[in-house]
């Protein structure tokens, strides 16, 4: 009889050995398992690998020792600098490291890749993460990589998402990271998109919001958005709003980085979507919510046309899909049950007779 499955430090996104491991959140994160999710579903996302927890957690093993310096930050997050630092200076045990670069060869020789933390405890639907933890874009070469993968460890214990925890009152014994590395995309145009309506949670339409170039630009706030919304029922574009884009960010392939710079004037007023890419991101942003069967927050990039051009749906790719928290939050269960009288809710307080 074979003997349980070894989970080695680094899989690919969509692993075959065991594609249960390659979307289960303890091992591969949150995000992670999202895109691992996506990939297996048939969803076009970019080819990369997960660091594993299980990586993490042999680094910090040897890093923090029974955990003392974690466990400090439960009552007071001033140890949190001088946890980063350990956790960015420190080597990675030697199989991680020689799996990091064997992983990153088989994306191509010194290609540009993105470096994407995944904590097991982001993308839920109880609670978002998002943006407390790093990522870093336009990383080239295997030592560059496993530098930033450690950036990517270290970014656990950033002040804001420490402090964050501490709200929710969440243990730090119970958290680990994982990291997601991806061949860069270049895209002509990327964003965000919503499967219910963020302002009104209408869960009738897809709301879309895009830029020129990377979507790094908008989660800066470099740039307002075009926004578009678009009705699941009919396909009508029901609402745009074409903004002037100053800013706009993109990488510079061979490891040197993403670069913002001022928008060529004639892209700057000019919509980022036609019409037939904001439907076809519609009908994946459909796609990626019944698979889930919950509303969606996903991140898409569109591609320059080939030429000949492809289809718009052909050139779209999704970086990242999580449950929408903020209405799923205000629709959930009532809090108490109903009563008959307003001011019986005032006398079970005081564990008064009704």
């Amino acid at each position: 009889m074979d003997g349980p499955l070894v989970i080695p430090p680094v899989i690919p996104l969509a692993w075959d050995a065991d594609p249960e491991v390659a979307t289960d959140a303890a091992v591969v994160g949150g995000k992670g398992a999202s895109l691992g999710e996506l990939a297996r579903a048939g969803v076009a996302v970019p080819p990369g690998f997960v660091v594993t927890t299980g990586a993490f957690i042999a680094a910090l093993a040897v890093i923090d020792p029974g955990g003392a310096l974690r466990a400090a930050l439960e009552t007071s997050p001033a140890g949190a600098p001088a946890l980063r630092d350990r956790i960015v200076t420190a080597p990675l045990p030697a199989s991680v490291a020689s799996a990091v670069g064997s992983g990153y060869d088989s994306l191509g020789s010194g290609c540009d890749v993105a470096v994407r933390s995944s904590a097991t405890m982001e993308d839920s639907s109880a609670a978002s993460f998002a943006g407390l933890q790093d990522t870093y874009l336009g990383v080239a070469g295997t030592s560059s990589v496993l530098d930033h993968v450690r950036r990517c460890w270290a970014s656990l214990y950033n002040d804001e998402s420490v402090a964050y925890r501490r709200h929710l009152g969440m243990p730090e014994d119970s958290l680990a990271m994982a990291v997601v590395v991806q061949r860069m995309v270049r895209p002509r145009t990327a964003g965000v998109m919503f499967t219910r309506s963020p302002v009104s949670g209408d869960r009738s339409v897809v709301a879309i919001e895009g830029t020129w170039g990377l979507g790094s630009a908008l989660v800066a706030g470099d740039v307002t958005p075009d926004s578009f919304t678009i009705s699941k029922i009919t396909g009508e574009i029901t609402m745009r709003r074409v903004s002037s884009k100053g800013r706009l960010h993109s990488f510079i392939p061979n490891g040197r980085g993403v670069t913002a710079e001022d928008t060529p004037a004639d892209l700057r007023d000019a919509p980022c979507l036609t019409d037939d890419e904001i439907r076809a991101l519609a009908a994946v942003a459909r796609t990626v919510e019944a698979h889930y069967g919950v509303p969606q927050d996903i991140e898409w990039a569109v591609l320059d046309a080939p030429a000949p051009p492809a289809p718009p749906a052909d050139r779209i790719v999704l970086l990242q899909s999580r449950p929408e928290t903020v209405w799923a939050a205000k629709t959930g269960p009532p809090v108490a049950a109903p009563k008959a009288r307003p001011a019986d809710h005032v006398l079970a307080l005081f564990g008064k007779p009704q």
